[in-house]
């Protein structure tokens, strides 16, 4: 079984206009539409999309997180959150027209308590399943929350993929993940350098393996995908062609992928999760399976 953890999901609410925004007056759109979400359930999405078995954790609250936990059962995805006693599941709010503007919203508070269920859910994965732990943390959650996590779970053959940034990512390379996937700026921001070319992410990927994680999944927007596998074999991915409509969950998408298509073989994992990738950033939301699959043929 895959889990995701989701510490702050959110229905994004978007509002297309066919003019700039018009600060201090009244603005009518052209359309809308809802996405649920947040990097772990986006994972979820597509892993469910490709067939595999997935439980998405993390936490809701009031009649958005509602909506939410039935969108999330009618994809197929098993949702185990914690319903918390106060707030609502945040609503973002993103305005596309000439220019685009967004509002992303805090999300309502996380007790001591309600964290230590998580813990408890936590507690239940058995050996050989997967736990992926996505995105930042809230503000009223411990910075260290994400090493917590592992510490618990530590020793328990479980594999872990974290998809983080900076510190939260390097604190927990002593767990040893299976998979981390920064693209080439948080790659850039770790190492404190530049990485202009395929031979200088590969050593960046090496330093990072040096600290404990095993296969590094570096995207590349425009220049596709890269992977230093664990046994220290580079792999290459070019970008598939196509119009970019949305980068939002792209690399969620390619995590997912990866996870997916990694039990025929690191190159299948990466070409499987390149086409994720580029299928969400081809379509209005996440990629489903159909574009998933006609790109890997590519």
């Amino acid at each position: 079984m895959i889990y995701t953890v989701t510490f702050n999901p959110a229905i994004d609410y978007v509002m297309r206009m066919n003019s700039a925004l018009k600060a201090g007056q009244t603005n009518r759109s052209a359309s809308e539409e809802l996405y649920f979400g947040g990097k772990g359930i986006n994972v979820s999405y597509v892993l469910a999309q490709l067939g595999e078995e997935t439980t998405a954790l993390g936490f809701v609250a009031g009649f958005t997180g509602e909506a939410l936990v039935k969108e999330v059962e009618r994809w197929g995805v098993k949702a185990d959150f914690i319903r918390l006693s106060t707030g609502c599941t945040r609503i973002n709010v993103k305005l596309k027209g000439e220019g685009e503007t967004e509002i992303n919203a805090q999300g309502p508070a996380i007790s001591p308590e309600e964290a230590e269920l998580l813990f408890g859910k936590l507690e239940g994965l058995k050996t050989g399943d997967t736990l992926v732990l996505a995105g930042s943390v809230p503000a009223t959650l411990p910075e260290n929350i994400y090493e917590t996590i592992l510490s618990r779970l530590a020793g328990r053959q479980i594999r872990f993929v974290v998809d983080a940034t900076g510190k939260l990512l390097l604190n927990v390379l002593k767990y040893h993940p299976f998979l981390i996937k920064p693209n080439r700026q948080e790659l850039e921001e770790l190492v404190d350098r530049s990485l202009p070319d395929d031979a200088s992410i590969a050593e960046a990927a090496k330093e990072l393996q040096k600290f404990g994680a095993k296969n590094v999944l570096v995207s590349l927007g425009g220049e596709g995908a890269f992977l230093l596998d664990e046994g220290g074999n580079s792999h290459r991915c070019p970008a598939h062609r196509g119009a970019v409509r949305n980068t939002v969950g792209a690399g969620d998408s390619m995590v997912a992928g990866f996870l997916a298509g990694s039990g025929k073989g690191y190159e299948y994992a990466l070409r499987l999760g390149s086409a994720a990738g580029s299928a969400t950033a081809f379509s209005a939301g996440l990629g489903e399976r159909e574009s998933i699959l006609a790109l890997l043929k590519e």
